[in-house]
């Protein structure tokens, strides 16, 4: 049954009408793919010595189970954000004479094999191999790299649980954070109470039963959930969901641009994917931290712009790249009405600066770092503000792809195209170079003058930017409307 499940699935891809489009987005999603698993599996093989080598007083097993907790933490958070469902198109099957438990038991045993669960994996393993060679006891090893797998899989079916919840999501992450806040301040050893419990593992690996049980529990909770909706009757019924709206009477102030940048901020917390990466915008305040610090990026500034364009401008870039594909579904009839084109872009234009501005104000703990790395976040936030957001609003004349806001999820890759590619040369790769050549032969300083200069410039004559992206638009309007008008 399952082989013909999967027989089934491959026919519905290779036959559906986005099959064959976009093949260099799939190849170039595949080289990430790739990118990731062999970047982790590096880390398994090396992770061992590079410890031993940095921390020659500790023991690396030890070391990498103090810090497993917010590893954990935080793949639930990336998780709830990237990850898809486990779906199967069942409507066309419950008709037919099979079992409906197999149906569920197929889903969820599809989702077990996600890329989410396989990436870990190439970690684990191979760090596993390298204890048991340098002589760590091969029983204890075996029952911690059970229990990491146990893990994987139960984040796996909690995440289906959680995953419609936002509660749930805030609930994480500020567990996560209160945990690194009371470790950072040493209110309390987090990572060493942490740590016991995986050693403890190792010491006594029968306690990986515990997550067997754990898993067990989840699944079934799963599958009670998902057999439940798999009925003819409630797949056909028309869902009726009660509208909630939001006071957003406080944009009134911005003047003609308000009804459409309500419209934005509606469209942003109704649908999956533009929700996603209005939260992930948040998660990348904390890129920086890989970076500064890190001694190794101190001796490669420009390394440190590319960490301050992406604090403040995570959902810029995510979010702008893709205008006007998000209004895709309805721009035809946006088209249709008495409007000026420019008030559409100016309200893109607002949405973007605004949530910059935020998050730079929200960067603010970066001084922690000193001075001249928040100076450098400020630079960024001014090059967002200033070019970027121009940018991006005059390469979204570009976009040809619809998208369906109600997909979202790690690999969709609905609306990409060779243009968010080449974009980024510009977006980042150009004030990093400008950094690169001032520092290098002006000064530290002058490097942050030129790239602040060219974002100031830009906001200078944002005007005359914007009259001629909005020709652009109107030039292209009636092949973009064609355009989204084909299914994605």
């Amino acid at each position: 049954m399952i082989s013909h499940f999967l027989k089934l699935e491959w026919k519905q891809f290779v036959r559906s009408a986005a099959f064959g489009k976009s093949i260099a987005v799939k190849i170039l999603m595949g080289f990430f793919a790739l990118y990731f698993i062999l970047t982790f599996l590096a880390i398994g093989v090396g992770g061992y010595f590079i410890l031993k080598k940095e921390f020659p007083d500790s023991d690396p097993l030890e070391l990498v189970n103090s810090y497993l907790l917010f590893a954990i933490l935080g793949d639930l958070i990336f998780r709830y954000l990237m990850q898809k469902l486990p779906i199967m198109n069942i409507k066309p099957m419950l008709i037919l004479p099979i079992k409906k438990s197999n149906l569920v038991h197929y889903v969820l045993g599809k989702s077990s094999f996600s890329f989410f669960n396989i990436l870990g994996l190439f970690f684990y393993i191979p760090f596993a191999i390298v204890l048991i060679k340098e002589g760590y006891n091969t029983t204890g090893v075996l029952g911690w790299l059970f229990t990491m797998i146990l893990i994987i899989q139960s984040a796996n079916f909690l995440n289906f649980l959680i995953n419609k919840n936002n509660i749930a999501l805030v609930v994480i992450a500020a567990i996560l954070l209160s945990l690194i806040g009371l470790q950072k301040f040493n209110i309390l050893d987090v990572v060493s109470y942490g740590g016991q419990v995986f050693n403890a593992i190792y010491a006594n690996p029968i306690f990986s039963l515990i997550g067997v049980v754990v898993l067990v529990v989840l699944y079934q909770l799963n599958y009670k959930q998902l057999r439940n909706q798999v009925y003819l009757d409630e797949a056909v019924a028309a869902k009726v969901e009660e509208a909630k709206s939001a006071d957003l009477s406080f944009t009134d102030r911005l003047g003609d641009v308000a009804p459409f940048i309500k419209n934005d901020m509606r469209l942003i917390w109704r649908n999956k994917r533009t929700k996603t990466v209005f939260l992930m915008s948040f998660l990348f305040l904390f890129y920086g931290l890989i970076f500064f610090t890190n001694e190794m990026y101190a001796k490669m500034p420009a390394m440190l712009m590319f960490a301050s364009l992406f604090i403040t401008g995570g959902f810029a870039l995510n979010y702008g790249q893709f205008i006007p594909a998000w209004d895709s579904a309805h721009y035809k009839m946006l088209m249709s009405q008495s409007f000026r084109y420019r008030k559409f872009l100016e309200s893109k234009w607002v949405l973007m600066v605004s949530m910059t501005t935020i998050l730079y104000v929200l960067s603010f703990p970066y001084l922690y770092f000193g001075i001249d790395v928040f100076l450098m976040i400020t630079v960024g936030a001014i090059f967002n503000i200033g070019f970027n957001s121009l940018f991006l609003l005059y390469a979204g004349s570009f976009n040809r792809k619809r998208i369906d806001l109600t997909k979202g999820g790690f690999g969709n890759t609905q609306g990409t195209s060779a243009t968010q590619f080449l974009i980024i040369i510009p977006l980042m790769l150009f004030p990093m170079l400008l950094f690169w050549v001032f520092n290098k032969f002006v000064g530290y300083n002058s490097g942050f003058i030129i790239v602040a200069s060219i974002g100031l410039i830009s906001l200078l004559f944002k005007n005359y930017a914007m009259s001629f992206i909005e020709n652009k638009y109107i030039k292209d309007k009636y092949v973009m409307i064609n355009a989204f008008e084909k299914e994605a």
